[in-house]
């Protein structure tokens, strides 16, 4: 059975679960238009997370998915690295104050204690994977199990699970990467190539992600192998996308000509790699990129938070994560149901 099928979806669309970014009627819309909705819940909390959950539920009633970072508990509740230098410094000469909290991220477990309580249609996961047995008991609920993959190895280690689909996930993608191999970091591998060589380990249903704006990119990422496209830099300036004005202008300006459209892979906003618009904290910080000299995630992005959170205040885009794919030159100011229409009138 085609994962069309699987998911009971009208259109191979996947609207990506950008943590920070999504909301409910994002979600809710996207669901009901026949795609499938997402909801990035790796930073909510877990009542908030099964409060959204209801929400979704009572806006449609079609399948909707709910994705979950994969950190350990010493990883989500421990700062056991300084804060840089560079950084105190930056927020002393901004007088910008700012107290660490008592943990870098939500519990893990905890979220995904919301998801056996309050059954989604679909669950998938990133920045690590989860035990077969918990793919299991996710599946007893009725839910479908999502991997998230950067390199063929982490697809194989997904399907060896039993998850239901991987998404691969390309180099020329917005966000963080969501594998956590090695492999996935030291050669990134562009969304044609992951999507090959995934395809010559595993038989897995593969759903692709990575600079696809149109319908023409998802034709394209079909013919390679995927059955379904998952977009999110398309929507991020879409009316029900919950990004801050400011974000979203930068991203807009990049496609009328007004800024640069130059992405980077960078560790300085939160320890992790993720892609992103160039700006002045990515230049001003570039010397201390490399990874051994930063403290790993989430534990920079909660130190980071603050500085983002200022930015936000004095809607200051050069101090903002402003995470895009490659394909950031093609987005517009839409809504989500004109970006969905244009979609799928060519597909």
């Amino acid at each position: 059975m085609s994962l069309l099928n699987t998911l009971n979806l009208t259109y191979p669309i996947i609207q990506a679960p950008m943590a920070g970014a999504t909301t409910p009627e994002l979600a809710a819309t996207v669901s009901s238009f026949g795609g499938l909705g997402s909801l990035g819940a790796g930073m909510t909390a877990p009542d908030v997370l099964d409060s959204q959950i209801d929400t979704i539920k009572t806006l449609t009633d079609r399948p909707f998915m709910v994705n979950l970072m994969v950190l350990s508990e010493h990883e989500s509740s421990s700062f056991d690295t300084a804060m840089p230098t560079w950084l105190s410094q930056y927020y002393q000469e901004q007088n910008i104050e700012f107290t660490l909290p008592a943990r870098p991220a939500q519990s893990f477990s905890e979220q995904l204690q919301v998801l056996y309580d309050n059954p989604v249609p679909v669950a998938s996961f990133t920045f690590g994977i989860i035990s077969a047995d918990q793919v299991q008991r996710l599946q007893s609920l009725g839910t479908r199990v999502i991997g998230t993959a950067n390199h063929p190895l982490e697809a194989k280690a997904w399907s060896e699970i039993g998850a239901d689909a991987v998404c691969a996930q390309g180099a020329e993608a917005g966000g963080h990467r969501g594998g956590w191999l090695p492999q996935s970091e030291t050669d990134p591998l562009g969304l044609l190539t992951l999507i090959s060589q995934t395809r010559a380990c595993t038989d897995i249903p593969l759903i692709a992600a990575g600079g696809i704006m149109t319908a023409q990119d998802i034709k394209a990422v079909q013919a390679a192998g995927a059955e379904l496209a998952q977009m999110g830099t398309a929507f991020l300036t879409t009316d029900q996308c919950g990004i801050n004005n400011t974000y979203k202008q930068a991203l807009i300006d990049a496609s009328q000509g007004r800024r640069s459209t130059e992405t980077r892979l960078t560790r300085l906003f939160s320890g992790k790699l993720a892609r992103g618009l160039l700006n002045d904290y990515l230049r001003d910080f570039a010397q201390f990129e490399s990874a051994d000299a930063l403290p790993p995630y989430p534990q920079l992005n909660a130190m980071t938070k603050f500085m983002r959170a200022d930015a936000t205040k004095r809607l200051d885009a050069e101090h903002l994560s402003l995470w895009a794919g490659q394909g950031v030159s093609l987005v517009r100011d839409e809504s989500t149901e004109a970006l969905l229409t244009r979609l799928t009138k060519d597909l």
